[in-house]
C-alpha cells in the first residue's frame, strides 16, 4: 500500500553523510537543488534564519556524536529529505541509530567510498530484507 501523498510530497532534498571525496563528488554532480525525475542534486542551504546544509563532511576527527546529531536532523526535523545517502563506513560508527530507523522517509541508503568497500553483510536494509524473506 501506498503511503498518503501528505508524507512525502514536501520531501524533495537528498542529504548525505560522508567523507570528504563522496561528498564532493555528489556536490559537483549537483546534488542540492530540488529533485528532479531520476536525477539528484544536492547543495541545499534551507532559508535564514537558522540556515542549515542538507550533507555532513566526516574526517577522523568528526566526533561521533555530531554525525549521530546530523543523522536525527536529516531524518527526524527536517521534513524536506526523502533521500539520505551515508557512507557504509560512517553508518558502522551509529550502526545501532541506523538500524533502529524504519521510517519510510527519508531512504536511508548506504554507500561505499573510495578507501572502503560496500560490504552487503553490514547494510540494515538488506539485513531487513533477508529477515522478510526468512534468510
Amino acid at each position: 500500500m501506498a503511503a498518503p501523498a501528505a508524507t512525502y510530497k514536501d520531501r524533495q532534498f537528498l542529504a548525505v553523510i560522508g567523507d570528504e571525496d563522496s561528498v564532493t563528488g555528489l556536490l559537483l554532480a549537483g546534488i542540492g537543488t530540488a529533485m528532479l525525475t531520476y536525477w539528484f542534486f544536492l547543495q541545499h542551504v534551507t532559508e535564514p534564519p537558522g540556515s542549515q546544509r542538507n550533507f555532513l563532511v566526516v574526517d577522523s576527527k568528526t566526533e561521533t556524536s555530531e554525525i549521530e546529531r546530523a543523522f536525527q536532523n536529516f531524518t527526524q526535523e527536517r521534513k524536506d529529505i526523502a533521500v539520505l545517502l551515508i557512507n557504509q563506513h560512517i553508518a558502522e560508527r551509529i550502526r545501532h541509530i541506523v538500524d533502529a530507523f524504519a521510517d519510510p522517509f527519508p531512504a536511508v541508503l548506504e554507500i561505499p567510498s573510495k578507501d572502503h568497500p560496500y560490504d552487503p553483510e553490514k547494510d540494515s536494509v538488506l539485513k531487513r530484507v533477508r529477515r522478510l524473506f526468512g534468510e
